[in-house]
């Protein structure tokens, strides 16, 4: 982890309860590129609302060290990301795998199309919820969680994946979350915590479970005018 004071290691004196953990030994440094050749990571996830902290020389910095750096520029609004869609996958020449924290329009690089995936809480979010709903679960586990994600990135087709895209179409988010509401239940059943009796068919199960906005069409009856009698 890297903060405004530099690399999250061992001999720096300012860090707080809940950053200690991740300080583990390393040589002390502010230079963020410095750090990236050092450790080498597959992956730079940005949180930290400061727009363009993702410069060109971080991203050409990790290209280099992967094949497919995956590049995760998660502040929003907009203006705070870390860098933009066309920025990652220009300065990677088409390498990266990317995703924010906002929706960027798809870019077009040398003859190929790449889909930027937005990173949001809807995917996983609504689905756990539902899944504990359905089943009255007596415990929320982190397993939970983890099968969500697995489920959501298992319902990204392969030519999506081709394209960049690494999670499913907003336009089919409802099927996604019962799909993935319904791999969450299976895991609820299998670990014993469900509260209500196990259905034959996971899915089956939570579509009986989904709000339908439907209403029924009312039909009311004109009141005849008012006679009056001088």
């Amino acid at each position: 982890m890297f903060d405004i004071n530099g690399l999250l290691e061992t001999t720096r004196t300012d860090l707080v309860d809940f950053q200690k953990p991740y300080a583990h030994k390393h040589a002390p440094t502010r230079d963020f590129i410095a750090a990236i050749e050092s450790i080498k990571p597959t992956t730079v996830i940005g949180v930290s609302t400061i727009g363009g902290a993702f410069t060109q020389n971080v991203v050409e910095s990790l290209s280099r060290i992967n094949q497919r750096p995956v590049i995760l520029a998660l502040s929003n609004p907009t203006d705070h990301a870390e860098c933009t869609a066309e920025q990652a996958y220009t300065w990677s020449k088409g390498k990266a795998i990317y995703a924010a924290g906002v929706q960027f329009a798809p870019v077009h690089l040398n003859g190929q199309t790449f889909l930027p995936g937005q990173a949001n809480n809807f995917y996983i979010f609504p689905a756990i919820g539902m899944a504990i709903f359905a089943t009255q679960a007596s415990r929320v586990t982190d397993e939970m969680f983890i099968e969500a994600a697995r489920a959501v990135a298992d319902q990204v087709p392969s030519d999506l994946l081709n394209q960049g895209l690494i999670y499913p179409l907003q336009s089919n988010i409802l099927e996604t979350e019962i799909q993935t509401a319904a791999r969450v239940t299976k895991l609820v059943f299998d670990s014993g915590l469900a509260r209500v009796p196990r259905p034959p068919d996971m899915v089956s199960f939570i579509r009986e479970h989904v709000y339908k906005p439907a209403y029924a069409t009312q039909t009311v009856e004109k009141s005849k005018p008012a006679t009056t009698v001088a």
